[in-house]
């Protein structure tokens, strides 16, 4: 029930819904009060915000810091472990195996199958556990999706209880004790994740995935047209915000403001 609400109202205070909430707030003021000017201000002030955090310039320049903590690993050290978290996903049998993972979670698992190609006899683990409507586990699709593309199921494993990261750093402790390991996440929600896995006393290779904050030239409409694309963006950092200031808040890092 808890962990219900916490995603709950967390989703409730990413950009879109918090603005879109702000924007109605100010079109009731405007229909149903006398608090005209008041209201023509939230409504003023919630499309602004939208707007910029639309455009990829805002969006990106937000994102970037987050996600360049840490470099894409070139390491050649040996490796017996490569961890991938869990992110979004469904299962259909119906679909092409790859389809079923959706947002953050391919591109994690396309990362990790080149580190696993590059660490020959490494073991795959896969976190995540089931939504409450899917029989499948996030751990269990990402380790059909590995199989389908070429990963025995012999060097998968699964870890299909946690429901967060912090529980998927407990996992990993308990299935591998101290062995060294890649993590491989996106690179917005990798520092965030480092901390979890380093207060169990783990020492984690961070190895960053999904990339989104473009640094490389756009054509000059992509830059100043708005995008729900760029407002993808906007919303990683929201996202990554939000679990920072509970982790500083539940005692599990410094200063909530630190990357």
């Amino acid at each position: 029930m808890l962990f219900t609400l916490k995603k709950y109202i967390g989703g409730m205070m990413l950009p879109l819904p918090l603005l879109l909430m702000l924007i109605a707030l100010g079109l009731a003021l405007v229909w149903f009060s006398r608090f005209q000017k008041s209201g023509k201000s939230l409504i003023t002030l919630g499309w602004l915000a939208l707007l910029l955090l639309s455009l990829q310039p805002v969006a990106d320049s937000l994102l970037r810091p987050i996600e360049n903590k840490y470099p894409t690993w070139q390491g050649n050290q040996k490796i017996g472990y490569i961890v991938v978290l869990g992110g979004g996903y469904t299962w259909d049998p119906q679909w092409a195996p790859s389809s079923n993972l959706i947002n953050n979670s391919l591109p994690r698992l396309n990362e990790g199958i080149r580190l696993w190609l590059a660490n020959p006899g490494a073991k795959m683990i896969f976190t995540g556990a089931a939504a409450k409507t899917n029989p499948v586990s996030t751990a269990e699709a990402g380790a059909r999706v590995a199989e389908s593309l070429g990963v025995p199921r012999t060097s998968i494993i699964t870890l299909d209880s946690p429901k967060d990261t912090e529980e998927e750093a407990a996992a990993v402790k308990q299935a591998i004790g101290d062995a060294p390991f890649l993590l491989v996440t996106s690179a917005s929600h990798l520092p965030r994740a480092m901390i979890f896995f380093e207060k169990q006393g783990l020492h984690p290779l961070p190895a960053p995935a999904n990339q989104m904050a473009i640094s490389a030239p756009l054509n000059p409409w992509e830059r100043a047209i708005p995008s729900p694309v760029w407002l993808m963006h906007s919303d990683r950092v929201g996202y990554e915000t939000l679990g920072r200031i509970w982790q500083w808040l539940k005692g599990s890092s410094g200063e909530p403001g630190q990357e």
